[in-house]
């Protein structure tokens, strides 16, 4: 490909990075908003959200045009069609992240969670927050080695995801139905989070190798 239209692809990885730090600072303070019921900090996420969904659309765009206009070859087209669907998985991620904000503002001013399970939502949004870093890095230094990584925080939604489960179901559950169902959505919430980093990964991989993409 001519120099310029390389220099269009460093375009769609620099919004991709750009992207994922906006959906880590969101999951972030989702997870803290929801922690200690902070309805600003919540307000906050749902509000800077806008700016995810429009960078999505900005590397449509652009992804689109390149393979109109330039007709990219190999890396470069897998480059292109990849480009557009990382920014549809963290598009998706931001969403995640906004509606765990909206749940803090749904139930605000009581509390989203009960507070023995506090610890274990800690858990999921300290693991949230580090495969989407990873997901950054992935996609900037296209290191696919760090999928590893990915996979091991993925592993960590997975089982807390699963632990969530067990206590609503518990004989010893005491919060009721309601709050059971709250607690399912956030868990499934972090889950599907998770799962979109992954897909993410395995997405840099085909770009970098040319091996066949294998979704969940």
């Amino acid at each position: 490909m001519r120099e310029d239209n390389s220099n269009k692809l460093e375009t769609v990885t620099t919004k991709l990075v750009q992207m994922s730090e906006l959906v880590g600072e969101a999951i972030t303070k989702a997870t803290s908003a929801l922690l200690t019921d902070d309805l600003s900090l919540a307000e906050q996420v749902i509000s800077g959200d806008h700016e995810i969904n429009e960078l999505n659309s900005e590397i449509e765009g652009l992804c689109f045009r390149i393979a109109a206009l330039d007709a990219p070859m190999a890396t470069d087209l897998r480059m292109v069609m990849g480009g557009i669907r990382m920014a549809t998985s963290l598009e998706r991620m931001g969403d995640l992240a906004e509606h765990i904000a909206k749940q803090v503002r749904l139930r605000y001013p009581s509390p989203s969670i009960p507070a023995e399970l506090q610890s274990t939502f800690r858990e999921m949004g300290d693991a949230a927050s580090k495969i989407v870093a990873e997901a950054g890095r992935v996609i900037q230094t296209r290191d696919t080695s760090l999928a590893d990584r990915m996979n091991q925080y993925d592993d960590t939604l997975d089982r807390l995801h699963r632990d969530l489960f067990t206590a609503v179901l518990s004989d010893s559950w005491s919060h009721g139905v309601e709050a059971a169902i709250d607690v399912t959505l956030l868990s499934r919430f972090y889950e599907r989070f998770g799962d979109h980093a992954v897909s993410l990964g395995r997405r840099v991989i085909y770009i970098v190798t040319g091996e066949p993409y294998a979704s969940n």
